[in-house]
């Protein structure tokens, strides 16, 4: 077995943009395997996940990031505090756009953020396999240190941006041992995955008053089998009825699908049972928030 390149430079990456701009797709597509969930729904990530590549003598860590965007609930300021949180880590930021359409308010508030950053600055625009507007359109918003034209779908240009991030970052230690994907635990990565299926199978009213928590996870080496139970957390009796649907058949979707996604992750046999419980108004409520794991911090 050919022994692993020693890490000699290190750093951290963060792929910042609008919500919907491609975050999460350019990670998993960066790591050669899902991590993040994706929807094309708008904010659909909530919290900071870094997800670790070793590359040569390399090893970068990426942080997807909430969409930068203004909301008003408790839980729009945490998802925009969390995005922002990373700045001060960073070796390199990712200002990622969509280059489908012209800059949006929201890109305008991320390049105000990043203006004073001590790092350089990268302006990716991705989904070019769909089209491209001029791209001074976004040069405008800052003077960026280069300018990437990607496909996170695809991976048309992912490899060209890497190059450029690699030779960046600067000398440093090994963060993370050499089978490491994430900081996050494959509790998190569970409840985010169920979380996803609720994004692609409901419909406006539901995905954004979810929350899901794991309740139990138990290995058993014997059978091979991972045993998780988690319920799912809603804000209305209307949105519980939706996710468990009629005959049960809703809920049964949602648990097929995640389970299938979490076997791919854990190389192992799930047995996944899900439950639907309501929270009344938890989105606006600082307790609820903060024991979902979305405390906003003053």
């Amino acid at each position: 077995m050919d022994q692993p390149i020693a890490i000699t430079r290190s750093g951290f990456v963060g792929l910042l943009g609008r919500p919907n701009v491609g975050k999460s797709t350019l990670l998993n597509r960066v790591l050669g395997q899902k991590l993040a969930i994706t929807s094309p729904r708008p904010q659909t990530t909530r919290n900071r996940v870094a997800g670790v590549l070793n590359r040569g003598g390399v090893q970068m860590v990426f942080f997807d990031t909430p969409g930068v965007h203004e909301g008003e609930k408790l839980i729009n300021r945490y998802m925009v505090k969390e995005a922002l949180s990373c700045l001060p880590d960073l070796d390199v930021a990712v200002f990622l756009a969509d280059a489908t359409e012209a800059p949006h308010h929201d890109d305008e508030v991320l390049a105000r953020h990043l203006a004073g950053a001590q790092v350089p600055v990268l302006l990716v625009l991705n989904k070019v396999d769909v089209g491209c507007v001029p791209v001074p359109f976004f040069t405008a918003l800052l003077p960026f240190r280069s300018v990437h034209r990607i496909s996170a779908a695809t991976g048309e240009g992912v490899a060209a941006l890497l190059d450029e991030i690699t030779s960046l970052l600067p000398e440093g230690p090994e963060y993370y041992p050499d089978d490491a994907l994430t900081d996050r635990s494959e509790r998190f990565i569970a409840q985010e995955f169920i979380r996803e299926k609720v994004f692609a199978l409901t419909g406006e009213e539901v995905p954004y008053s979810v929350a899901v928590t794991v309740d139990s996870w138990k290995d058993t080496p014997e059978t091979g089998l991972v045993v998780i139970h988690a319920t799912i957390h809603v804000e209305r009796d209307s949105q519980k009825a939706i996710l468990i649907g009629k005959g049960g058949q809703m809920i049964k979707e949602i648990g097929k699908r995640a389970r299938l996604d979490l076997e791919a992750l854990l190389g192992a046999r799930v047995y996944l049972d899900l439950h639907v419980a309501v929270e009344k108004n938890w989105t606006r409520e600082p307790a609820s928030l903060k024991r979902f794991g979305y405390e906003v911090k003053p």
